[in-house]
């Protein structure tokens, strides 16, 4: 049982960013920060399976591509990567790149990387905030300059990079040909109303996302049978004993708490392991309490489900 007001660990990238507000009050000083990601706190806590970050960019990142769970354990590692994006904000003309214009033989695309023509191959796209990406494994892909975002992925930090724009790291030629699915992105399907709250916005075998919208002032009973991450994009709300704000996130698994929503209400991203919605994982206290007959002040007898929210 786990209810955790997620740490904070820093990646200076130069490509990042000198001020994190409003989504963190970290002094970044004179070096950049690309990446905030969330850790559990608790000192023997398990290594969850999904990874949720904040990345800032003021330059555009390496054209890369990650390996699937087959590769990936084909080269030792416990899993591959796949990854979703969230814009939370995008300066105009702000893009990121899915895919490629069209499809590439091995060796295509292995002379695009040595001569550097892979950038101009692959499918950039406007962002803007409110936008939601998936990117599968093996799919190649880019983040432009000027895009603050959510990323939750596949817990993994293997990358294989195709073009860097000329900063001396290392390309990785025969993994990236070997993992990427050379050509133009599925269409994917757009956001699903599940509740009055919660909308989902990505499903899959990994993991599922949902955008909440949580009223002011209203109550809410969070039933976590699974590893749960919720970040908070707008407002604030007391999830158990823990508070959260805009750019903060709690980690809750195999628990139930209340959700006390400030007053000027909270907008959230909600993740966690695929593949389907978890119907019961995020319900209205007021009227769970109506469809079991409890008024306030009064307890469901022992033995039967309790109220996890008296309004």
């Amino acid at each position: 049982m786990a209810i955790e007001h997620a740490a904070v660990q820093v990646a200076r990238k130069p490509w990042g960013v000198g001020d994190l507000h409003p989504w963190s009050s970290i002094d970044v000083a004179d070096d950049p920060v690309g990446e905030l990601w969330f850790q559990r706190t608790h000192e023997h806590a398990l290594i969850p399976a999904l990874l949720l970050k904040l990345l800032f960019t003021s330059e555009p990142l390496s054209i890369q591509v990650h390996p699937d769970d087959e590769f990936a354990r084909s080269i030792g590692l416990p899993n591959g990567k796949t990854e979703a994006w969230y814009i939370l904000a995008a300066a105009p003309g702000a893009r990121v790149a899915l895919g490629l214009k069209g499809r590439l033989a091995p060796q295509a695309l292995r002379t695009a990387i040595r001569d550097g023509s892979i950038a101009d191959l692959t499918q950039w796209r406007p962002v803007a905030k409110g936008d939601i990406i998936f990117v599968p494994a093996g799919t190649i892909h880019a983040i432009g300059a000027g895009i603050v975002l959510a990323e939750i992925q596949q817990r993994s930090d293997t990358t294989f990079r195709l073009f860097d724009y000329g900063r001396q790291r290392e390309l990785h030629e025969e993994r990236a040909v070997a993992v990427s699915d050379a050509g133009p992105v599925q269409s994917q399907s757009g956001p699903r109303r599940f509740t009055a709250a919660r909308t989902a916005l990505i499903t899959s075998r990994h993991f599922v996302i949902e955008r909440i919208d949580l009223p002011a002032n209203s109550n809410w009973a969070l039933n976590a049978d699974r590893e749960t991450w919720i970040l908070a994009i707008e407002g604030r709300a007391q999830i158990g004993s823990t508070s959260i704000s805009v750019g903060e996130a709690v980690f809750i698994e195999d628990d139930r708490t209340g959700i006390e929503v400030g007053a000027d209400g909270m907008c959230g991203l909600m993740a966690y392991p695929g593949p389907d919605p978890v119907a019961a994982l995020l319900e209205d206290a007021g009227e769970l309490n109506k469809s079991v007959g409890i008024s306030a002040g009064h307890s469901p007898k022992s033995g039967g489900r309790s109220s996890p929210l008296q309004p």
